[in-house]
């Protein structure tokens, strides 16, 4: 079926695409409420990632509805994964640092972090964080800095927080102003939207 857009809808395409980032992405690890993956989607596609890892070791992927994503689950892409170690060595292969989500002593305050560089983070489970089996693949960890009695956020806010921080330094680095994208992926990617 031949689906005709706009030009004003296949301009808006082209120029998303333009600004998607590749070298930052996201690791959600046995996220349990499909509100909150859908909400981390909806702040991706806001920042310009261009991927996300899906991590389910213990628990089925999850639906993912389009009220709270804001159909944001059409514009960003997943991977899904049932295994940390074939995970990290995917990622690493790809030359991504992972940084973990974290409270422990070793943790450093997010704008620490240089995030322009290849760069995933890792949000673990609303309840016990990042799993102990991507613990040996790690390379840091980091914490968002909170003022207030409350010791954390809810883990989609917080993916937006860091998300933030992530365009802020990429942003100032220039990088939304040349295309992450090769010119056959995003050729690829402007036809596929197309159609949606």
């Amino acid at each position: 079926m031949h689906v005709c857009i706009t030009e004003r809808r296949a301009k808006r395409i082209e120029e998303v695409l333009a600004r998607r980032q590749t070298d930052l992405t996201l690791v959600v690890n046995n996220i349990h409420d499909p509100h909150n993956v859908s909400a981390i989607l909806r702040s991706c596609d806001a920042f310009g990632i261009h991927r996300v890892h899906l991590l389910y070791t213990d628990t089925a992927f999850p639906a993912l509805g389009k009220k709270s994503s804001g159909s944001a689950k059409k514009w960003v892409e997943t991977v899904r994964h049932r295994d940390a170690a074939s995970l990290a060595q995917t990622l690493k292969s790809q030359g991504y640092a992972l940084l973990a989500t974290s409270f422990s002593e070793t943790a450093k305050p997010l704008p620490h972090w240089n995030l322009t560089g290849k760069t995933a983070i890792i949000l673990g489970n609303e309840h016990r964080g990042v799993d102990d089996d991507l613990a040996p693949h790690v390379d840091g960890a980091l914490y968002i800095p909170m003022m207030g009695m409350v010791q954390s956020l809810n883990v989609s806010v917080a993916a937006a927080v860091i998300l933030y921080e992530g365009f802020r330094q990429l942003d100032a680095a220039g990088r939304y102003d040349t295309p992450s994208l090769e010119p056959l992926e995003m050729a690829r990617l402007v036809k596929l939207w197309s159609s949606k």
